[in-house]
């Protein structure tokens, strides 16, 4: 590279990379295909509209590569096209929300979401977020043992009437009773959004709940789990995707990054693969373990345990803060991030707890042994 100076970053951030514990919920390790595709071409090209509705000539190769990428996301979840469409041009996993919002509700409309304490995200409603200022979020939580009540969530929902309730969160660790949030949805006539952005590979792979039988819509990241680029997908009902089509382009964005199109296609075509099958058995099973051997060795975890890629801890009971945990840890090579926990009365700043994935270092092929030596590490270090 010729800029030096960039090209010494990179290279700094590259060897950091290698040299770490990555327990970052939110992060994985994608592919040489994947990264071939981000750095192509491609990047040149813009691609204004939708396949055979470009502003722009010479999109032909273009009009290709979407409509593959678009084919291998149905493929990928097990859907057919005649009931299911996918929009595959959104730059990530908050504006894929706010355009399906943008698509459907009118602003003041109730969202109904998960509070952020409890294990929700910005973007389904927050105050902080535009989500926030532009709709108003109806919040739930969890129950004493730090689990959806759905018993509650249904007489809120007939109570608040939300025009569009989402199940998907950040920081929650359980199965999803997809077929309870159907329920609760119709008891109030509102729309169901799932938001799968953290077990969306999950999902493809067989090792957690799907909601495609259940939901009217559906968006996820494609760089947790799934293991792809930094981009989001919004799976809709057919008779919806005109709507959020539009809600894309021209409403919230121009022309789409057709390099990280490609690299989601590239994503989803390995994740339809018998190795990506047993990669998520193995992520599962790798925090369970993780898990556990945390429990044994004196931590709280957060509703017992894990369903998932995701471990929430609670320090704040073993008198460490989530920041100071989280400091104390990256010190020491292992990278998590400090998180809220359910009846969070701290600042999220400063909060209670850490989050921790597994996906990452199970792509670095992890196994659960290697994560129990890893759950006797983290002990050793916040205790030191």
């Amino acid at each position: 590279m010729n800029d030096k100076q960039i090209g010494k970053l990179i290279q700094k951030e590259s060897e950091r990379q290698r040299n770490i514990i990555n327990l970052i919920a939110s992060e994985n390790y994608v592919s040489e295909d994947v990264l071939t595709a981000l750095g192509s071409d491609l990047v040149n090209k813009y691609a204004e509209g939708y396949p055979n509705k470009r502003y722009y000539g010479g999109n032909g190769v273009i009009d290709d590569i979407e409509n593959l990428c678009k084919e291998r996301a149905l493929k990928t979840f097990g859907l057919n096209n005649k009931t299911w469409s996918v929009n595959v041009q959104a730059l990530s996993g908050s504006p894929a929300n706010l355009a399906v919002y943008n698509a459907l509700l009118n602003p003041g409309d109730k969202i109904m979401g998960m509070s952020l304490s409890d294990g929700g995200h910005l973007s389904h409603g927050h105050k902080v977020s535009v989500t926030g200022k532009l709709y108003k979020q109806v919040s739930y939580g969890v129950g004493e043992d730090e689990k959806i009540d759905y018993d509650k969530l249904i007489k809120l929902a007939k109570k608040e009437k939300p025009q569009i309730i989402i199940a998907g969160f950040t920081a929650y660790p359980r199965k999803i009773n997809w077929k309870k949030f159907r329920e609760i949805a119709d008891s109030c006539d509102a729309i169901l959004l799932a938001d799968i952005s953290h077990t969306a590979g999950l999902i493809a792979g067989g090792a957690f709940p799907s909601p495609f039988k259940y939901a009217d819509i559906v968006t996820t990241t494609t760089h947790k789990t799934l293991r792809g680029p930094r981009a989001a997908l919004i799976f809709s009902k057919t008779e919806l995707s005109n709507l959020i089509d539009k809600s894309i382009f021209p409403g919230l964005q121009g022309g789409p990054h057709m390099n990280a199109i490609a690299a989601i296609a590239v994503a989803l075509k390995e994740a339809q693969s018998s190795s990506f099958k047993t990669y998520t058995k193995k992520v599962v099973e790798n925090a369970r373990s993780l898990a556990k051997e945390l429990k044994n060795l004196g931590w709280r975890i957060v509703s017992g345990g894990t369903d998932s890629h995701l471990v929430l801890i609670d320090t704040i009971s073993n008198d460490l803060s989530g920041k100071d945990a989280s400091e104390k840890l990256e010190k020491a090579g292992i990278i998590v991030n400090m998180n809220t926990i359910p009846g969070e009365d701290r600042s999220p700043m400063n909060p209670s707890g850490i989050r921790i994935g597994t996906a990452a270092e199970t792509t670095r092929g992890n196994n659960k042994k290697n994560f129990i030596k890893i759950a006797k590490r983290i002990d050793e270090v916040l205790r030191s």
